[in-house]
């Protein structure tokens, strides 16, 4: 009921306030007809008073921009052609001509009390804070004046954004169920706020972090506790040109007086070495009153202002083991102890989790009953697979993904080289137990990234273990060819590494880096510019595979040109042989499909083929059309024409030694 009380006091006050102006104007109607000379209103109406412990929103107005008792009164006097009837008609009265039914600033300076020409002024409130419009083709003394909406719904109490921020800014809103270490957060900034001074000269609270959500609900929290609201304006909104921006500043600064507001300047997606954007978002907060949060993922500080960072990070394992319970509801109970993988796995905030729960909401709403093992490890799948579409989308525009195709079967090795492809499976699943569980993190962050080398010529299995490697641990694929990521241009290559790394953190996703000999060749000594950028480069790579939370495998068909230094710092190096005729038997045993019909293949003859696994995939792709295309099964005779297209693109000779045996119409 309080609201209420101040809407109806702050509305009498408002009413008491346009009857004196309409005294004055009636005065000076009297004056234009000759019926009177003075400057005071014959019925000189009472000064109006609020019956309210809160001040009426004219004297509030009064005191943010400062406003003389002459400004006061020509907004009550603009005011009062929106609100009261009989105002259009007393203007004109008072100018004594019937056409001009609006105010002036001939009218003021005639019929308001206290008059002085100083109001007009473009530094003065009334102008410089656009409190008014001035209808353009005439002069300024005879511009017909429109109170500015945003000013004529304050008056009346009515809480309204100027649309003219529409575009710009958008509400954060207000979040019950933030997580304790968020909460904790926002208390601190609200506290450290409430204590500022004019000598602290604070200015901007910097939230630094990869949680664009829980940044804003920390800073809504906050101005929540101080009593305001918050209103974000993304950094890729602003107006390129100098007047615009300078027009969105004076609107923003007049609209946080007037509704108490705080501003998040979000700059998650600004890109740094945008100068024109960075120089816009430097113009805006120099000018921008009050509090004023800047949301980024690092540091930024290039403005002159007194400034207090904090860093946020994802909610804690623990916190996020309490957000699924949450958004699980019942179900949560009978998944024996899945939702800590999913936990150690996914480093998901509260939007995401919720997301995620929300999408297998039909198999979460109950709980799994009868002890039903089968349905709690389909729910789990779900949730598995749930998180996986949250952490995409910000990895799709970044990088290629691949859709796991191949298993164990397809995959034909050396017994040691499959082992350690096994191994680099159990350090990926049990690394949450070693780490967390069993205390290793607590010795440095350094080193706990899974990082694998795979070398070996094209051809022999790289690509395609990475994919047995995402299918068998459950994770997404992405490769990255290294050689369109290296730039020429000093910094772009640590840019382009540090999105790729940051996206896939949430979801710690398989990423599988093609061509490391571009950015990884034999050291020397430092001789230019040049080379020194090139070892920064590499240290920086070196130092996210080692501090990723996934497992991060780099490819090479050159091994012998890569630094030592290097190598050491990689936890598995897999190396790729070019398969020997017995290795080559048994991959064309399993290279064609069940439904592929066949007739008369001779596994040992094609196994005298010097080729590699993806040629000889190639050969057999090719033999399938040749025999689709004659309506017969895959046949020697299809698998020669394949071969020889095969070796020609390869600029190799098919010697009559590796076909002996198998021409064309042999079975």
């Amino acid at each position: 009921m309080e609201a209420n009380d101040w809407i109806s006091a702050n509305q009498r006050y408002l009413v008491a306030q346009l009857a004196r102006i309409r005294g004055y104007l009636e005065e000076q109607a009297r004056r234009m007809e000759g019926k009177s000379t003075s400057r005071v209103p014959t019925t000189q109406a009472p000064e109006p008073t609020i019956a309210h412990s809160q001040p009426a929103a004219l004297e509030r107005l009064v005191g943010i921009f400062d406003l003389s008792p002459f400004e006061r009164d020509l907004a009550l006097l603009c005011a009062g052609m929106d609100l009261e009837p009989g105002f259009p008609q007393l203007c004109a009265a008072a100018q004594g001509d019937p056409a001009r039914a609006y105010p002036t600033f001939s009218l003021a300076l005639a019929a308001l009390p206290g008059a002085h020409w100083s109001a007009l002024s473009p530094a003065a409130p009334l102008r410089y804070w656009q409190l008014f419009d001035l209808e353009g083709g005439r002069t300024l003394t005879h511009s017909a004046l429109r109170l500015d909406e945003r000013i004529l719904h304050y008056l009346t109490g009515v809480p309204h954004l100027d649309e003219r921020l529409f575009g710009y800014l958008h509400p954060v809103p207000l979040r019950d169920d933030l997580v304790a270490s968020y909460h904790a957060l926002a208390e601190t900034i609200a506290g450290v706020w409430s204590g500022a001074n004019q000598e602290d000269g604070l200015s901007v609270i910097q939230l630094c972090g990869r949680s664009p959500g829980g940044k804003r609900a920390i800073a809504a929290r906050a101005c929540d506790l101080l009593g305001i609201s918050l209103y974000r304006l993304p950094a890729a909104a602003l107006p390129g040109s100098g007047n615009e921006l300078d027009h969105l500043a004076r609107l923003w600064r007049r609209e946080a007086a007037l509704s108490s507001a705080a501003l998040l300047l979000d700059c998650d997606d600004l890109d740094r070495h945008d100068t024109a954007r960075q120089s816009a978002v430097d113009q805006l907060l120099e000018s921008s009153p009050g509090l004023v949060f800047v949301s980024s993922r690092d540091r930024l500080g290039s403005w002159q202002l007194p400034t207090l960072t904090f860093e946020v990070e994802k909610p804690t394992s623990s916190e996020q083991r309490v957000l699924w319970r949450d958004a699980l509801g019942p179900a949560e109970a009978s998944l024996n102890g899945q939702v800590d993988q999913l936990v150690a796995q996914f480093d998901l905030d509260e939007t995401a989790i919720r997301s995620a729960a929300r999408a297998v909401s039909g198999a979460a709403r109950e709980p799994v009953t009868g002890g039903n093992a089968a349905q709690a490890a389909q729910l789990g799948r779900a949730l598995w697979q749930a998180c996986r579409s949250q952490v995409r989308l910000s990895l799709d525009d970044l990088a290629q993904r691949l859709e796991p195709a191949a298993t164990w079967d397809d995959l034909v090795l050396p017994p040691m080289q499959t082992a350690l492809l096994h191994e680099i499976a159990i350090h990926v699943r049990q690394r949450a137990r070693v780490y967390d569980d069993w205390g290793f993190r607590s010795m440095g962050p350094r080193g706990l990234g899974i990082s694998a080398l795979f070398a070996g010529a094209s051809g022999t299995g790289k690509t395609m273990a990475a994919e047995v490697l995402a299918g068998e641990i459950g994770l997404d694929l992405y490769r990255i060819d290294l050689s369109a990521v290296v730039s020429k241009y000093i910094g772009e290559t640590e840019k382009n590494l540090r999105r790729v790394f940051d996206a896939a953190e949430a979801g710690g996703a398989i990423l599988l880096f093609d061509e490391a000999d571009a950015l990884f060749g034999k050291r020397s000594e430092v001789k230019d510019s040049h080379d020194r950028y090139a070892n920064i480069e590499i240290g920086y790579l070196l130092q996210r595979m080692e501090a990723y939370r996934g497992l991060a495998i780099l490819t090479t068909n050159l091994k012998e040109v890569l630094d030592d230094a290097f190598l050491r710092r990689i936890r598995f190096i897999v190396q790729f042989p070019f398969p020997d005729a017995g290795l080559r038997a048994a991959i064309w045993e399993r290279i064609f499909p069940e439904a592929t019909p066949r007739r008369g293949l001779q596994t040992a003859r094609l196994a005298q083929l010097n080729l590699a696994g993806g040629s000889i995939r190639n050969m057999a792709l090719s033999a399938a059309f040749l025999a689709a295309e004659h309506e017969q099964p895959v046949g020697m005779d299809h698998l020669l024409q394949a071969a020889r297209r095969e070796y020609a693109k390869l600029e190799r000779t098919l010697t009559p030694q590796e076909v002996r045996g198998w021409e064309a119409g042999d079975d």
